[in-house]
């Protein structure tokens, strides 16, 4: 019997690396996506099978449709998809609002924003007791730029992560009947290279905890909600973001 599928977009480094890489811990099937990096994908694909688990690697742009079917043709292709992390974000720079180009802008809400849209109702017509799935789990990287705002940062990230908020409350009541659990995890500063050089050395003594977060520890909150542990948990949104 073939393992359940777990889907990981932006899998190849970072908080999506951590993930993947729980994930085939757990026993999943791991599909992750990569845009450019196919180094990195293939390093993960490569340390994960050593370990004992099953991976494979597709370049996609989850900022276009087309490249988001092809990526649940590979899902289909591997078995039952179980769960969709969508992990896809960019940020768009650094800078003020004013000061933005109209494609910068719609690159940033075509990614983190509608190619949520579009792979949630991928998975939703794979795994819906009501189409004849048997139910999965979808989670959603969201941000505390969401809450915070990021202001003189980007605050466009931020708006299109708020969309990714709105999306998580209204979907998992959408389909809480159809065997589907949907959440949302909220990462502060982590350590990874979403970041401009030298900013989180500029923030660390401002934060609460004095540290940034480390992938595995989003990771970890990301693999309990898709557990069965969680499974009276929908349209919750976890912050790991050391109480900022």
């Amino acid at each position: 019997m073939s393992k359940p599928v777990f889907l990981v977009t932006g899998g190849s480094r970072g908080i999506g690396e951590a993930i993947a890489r729980q994930a085939a811990a757990a026993g999943y099937c791991v599909l992750l996506t990569y845009a450019a990096r196919s180094d990195d994908a293939d390093a993960v694909v490569a340390a994960i099978r050593a370990a004992g688990g099953e991976a494979h690697a597709v370049r996609a742009d989850t900022g276009r449709a087309a490249d988001i079917h092809a990526l649940f043709a590979e899902a289909d292709r591997l078995g039952r998809l179980a769960v969709l992390c969508y992990n896809g974000g960019i940020t768009g720079g650094v800078g003020l609002l004013a000061d933005q180009a109209d494609d910068s802008l719609a690159e940033v809400v075509q990614v983190n924003l509608t190619g949520a849209l579009i792979s949630a109702r991928e998975a939703i017509g794979r795994m819906s007791t009501r189409l004849g799935g048997s139910g999965g789990s979808i989670v959603f990287l969201s941000s505390r730029a969401a809450g915070l705002g990021a202001p003189a940062q980007n605050v466009w990230y931020a708006a299109s992560k708020g969309g990714i908020d709105s999306l998580t409350i209204g979907l998992s009541i959408e389909v809480a009947s159809e065997g589907i659990r949907v959440n949302a995890v909220s990462p502060g500063p982590i350590a990874t290279d979403i970041h401009e050089p030298g900013r989180l050395d500029r923030i660390r003594d401002a934060l609460p905890m004095k540290r940034e977060g480390q992938p595995s520890e989003v990771a970890d909150t990301v693999m309990y909600l898709v557990s069965d542990r969680a499974s009276y948990v929908a349209g919750a949104n976890i912050h790991v973001s050391g109480a900022r």
